[in-house]
């Protein structure tokens, strides 16, 4: 082979073998969509939900654990031994103070009751002649036909006897009482549980479990615990009267009975370092029950005309707390601001920010000071204690046709 046909050879080799390799970069090159409308450039608009900061009045509440304990809880016991002759109530009903629950048979009772009145009658009947006795030495004294003597003697039967009359009367008031306890009523207003009893039974005083158990539900009172730390913000408020006290259902959002508080405990617990209060409920609904474990907020302050700013715009940095604020010329500048108060929902901006500026609330990630923004939802104004609505997506094509334009926009770019 000669030497010019060689070279020839090698030089069509290394025009091939460059353009075989500048074809593959083209294919291995990642393909860039031209920024525009409905892009993904990383020059173009970064969308954003935005909402307007607002100024109100926000309450401070410390949250708790709670257990609902009955305000009044009474065991009822027979107070006297014998048959429990009826049972006057329902398990489960609620009855009033006084109302009649059982009844003991009161047989013995009244027979001992008859001996007692019967006693004191004997009695009054000896106590009236020896008064008249003593009329009668008396007038003998006067004229000296007995001795003084006897005339004493007679004064003292008489005491004697009056003595006698009024322990009759209490023995008729015991018996009369012990007879009433065999009509047994409601100690107080409540709901009866079950009963411990039937009718039928021997009961007596020491029996432990008693006939029925009776819980005042209306109104009832919740336990719960608080921080040592914040017993000073719970003392605060409650020398300016009963603070209120709500109470959660089980999705811990719907408030089912709210209350004041009524009782702070006048001890820490040193082992949980915690400090007991109990609050009060009217019940109406009966939607608290006794022993039923609950969510608790009590209410110990109120800050005056603050500003206000959704929670998920508070974002935290190296340098600190900062929100995104949405320029009037739709960009967004890092503004450092002093949260005061923040819950699930809200947060109390105590400095950085001003009245109706708006924050950004979603679409962080692409967003750095100055960029290019484009609020796609419907502002609204964050009212405390509301939460932020986004409005529908801008763009409403169905999601197939989106992904055939955006295939369609990547291709004429790949072969631009």
């Amino acid at each position: 082979m000669s030497k010019r046909r060689f070279l020839a050879i090698a030089l069509v080799a290394v025009v091939v073998v460059g353009g075989a390799a500048a074809v593959w970069s083209q294919i291995q090159r990642p393909q860039q969509i031209r920024p525009g409308r409905g892009g993904f450039a990383g020059d173009g608009p970064v969308p954003v939900i935005a909402v307007a900061a607002t100024r109100g009045d926000v309450p401070v509440y410390l949250d708790g654990v709670g257990t609902v304990r009955a305000l009044n809880t009474v065991t009822v016991r027979a107070q006297v031994e014998g048959k429990l002759i009826e049972v006057a109530f329902k398990e489960g009903q609620d009855v009033k103070r006084g109302q009649v629950l059982a009844r003991i048979d009161p047989t013995t009772f009244q027979a001992q009751l008859d001996q007692a009145v019967a006693k004191k009658a004997q009695d009054e009947a000896t106590l009236a002649n020896a008064r008249m006795d003593l009329e009668r030495y008396k007038r003998l004294v006067a004229s000296n036909s007995v001795a003084r003597q006897q005339l004493d003697t007679q004064q003292a039967t008489v005491a004697q006897l009056e003595a006698q009359v009024n322990l009759d009367q209490a023995a008729i008031d015991n018996v009369r009482a012990i007879l009433q306890y065999t009509t047994i009523v409601a100690p107080l207003d409540g709901r009866t549980g079950i009963r411990q009893v039937d009718e039928g039974n021997i009961v007596r005083g020491s029996d432990a479990t008693g006939i029925v158990v009776i819980t005042q539900l209306r109104p009832i009172s919740v336990l719960f615990t608080l921080p040592q730390q914040q017993l000073s913000d719970v003392t605060r408020a409650m020398a300016k009267g009963a603070p209120a006290v709500e109470v959660f259902g089980a999705d811990n959002k719907t408030v089912i009975d709210r209350g004041t508080l009524q009782v702070v405990d006048n001890q820490v617990d040193q082992t949980t370092g915690t400090v007991k209060l109990k609050a009060e409920f009217p019940n109406n609904d009966l939607q608290l029950w006794p022993g039923q474990f609950i969510n608790v907020r009590l209410l110990v302050d109120t800050l005056q005309q603050v500003v206000v700013a959704p929670t998920a715009a508070v974002q935290r940095g190296p340098n600190g707390i900062f929100v995104f604020v949405v320029q009037p010329d739709n960009t967004v500048v890092v503004r450092p601001v002093t949260v005061a108060q923040q819950s699930e929902t809200q947060a109390v901006v105590a400095t950085g920010l001003k009245e109706g500026e708006r924050v950004v609330t979603t679409g962080f990630a692409r967003l750095t000071a100055g960029s290019d923004v484009v609020v796609t939802n419907a502002e609204q104004v964050l009212a405390p204690g509301s939460e932020p609505v986004a409005a529908p997506r801008r763009d409403r094509r169905p999601p197939g046709e989106r992904r055939d334009r955006r295939s369609q926009a990547s291709s004429n770019d790949a072969q631009l």
